[in-house]
């Protein structure tokens, strides 16, 4: 597993965890830079989200917070990790319905661009669709399917989730819009996604599988569900089949060049 110059917070003897003022101060550039950046951008399902979460501007939010929103809207909750997990405890936590949240927020060095996931990235990319049941119910499924999957089915799947969870979009009546937490917690890749500069495909599950990526870069690349009820949909398919039929027609290739080695 690779490593990270972050550590994630531990709570108090009553479950609070203490953040730093400067960490405070990071949570509100980000959080008022990007809920400028996602207007007109985001799905309307996301917003209703953001909506129901009520995140603090000011301070970062503390997991209990966002619990009682997520339990009480599809039942789901967040789980305090450490800033990197292996992949077994991530199928693990989303299998039972936790989402995992590293308690660290990025450095003023790093506003734009982490490569691990921080809270910001977490909280306000992902758990807002978390209110929705369809998203839901497919994170959900996703889990329990990665969880029984093999260390070869697993890349596949990892292919799945990063082409729609990570960096999704959704047509709708007013345009192609957004709902991945990848892009929604980006500034840079919220306005590039929508614009002419990127690939736009049809969402096909087995063509998001076989289509590589790299976390560093914009993305090539978006699929685009028809509406967020295709991943409820989804959820109910043979998504293992699917997962087989990939390994045996073999990823496409990159549309992007090779990492250079640093």
């Amino acid at each position: 597993m690779k490593t990270t110059q972050y550590v994630a917070r531990q709570p108090d003897d009553n479950g609070f965890i203490h953040y730093p003022e400067t960490e405070h101060q990071v949570w509100n550039t980000l959080i008022t830079r990007q809920l400028k950046v996602i207007e007109g951008r985001a799905c309307q399902e996301y917003l209703d989200g953001i909506e129901q979460l009520g995140l603090p501007h000011d301070r970062i939010p503390q997991l209990d917070e966002i619990n009682r929103v997520l339990q009480a809207t599809t039942g789901w909750r967040v789980a305090r990790v450490p800033a990197l997990i292996p992949f077994q405890t991530f199928f693990e936590l989303l299998a039972s319905q936790q989402f995992p949240v590293a308690t660290f927020i990025r450095t003023p060095e790093e506003l734009d661009y982490l490569q691990e996931p921080d809270i910001f990235h977490e909280i306000f990319g992902h758990c807002p669709l978390l209110t929705n049941p369809w998203f839901a119910e497919f994170t959900h499924t996703y889990g329990k399917l990665g969880l029984k999957a093999s260390k070869e089915e697993r890349v596949f799947l990892a292919r799945l989730y990063w082409m729609t969870i990570e960096f999704g979009l959704v047509e709708t009546d007013q345009g192609k819009r957004i709902y991945g937490g990848g892009i929604l917690s980006s500034p840079k890749e919220t306005v590039y996604s929508l614009s002419d500069e990127p690939l736009h495909q049809a969402f096909n599950p087995l063509e998001a599988m076989r289509t590589p990526y790299r976390i560093d870069i914009l993305q090539p690349l978006y699929f685009v569900l028809p509406d967020l009820k295709r991943l409820f949909q989804l959820a109910q398919e043979d998504i293992m089949a699917l997962v087989h039929e990939a390994m045996r027609l073999g990823l496409h290739a990159p549309l992007f060049p090779p990492k250079q080695a640093a």
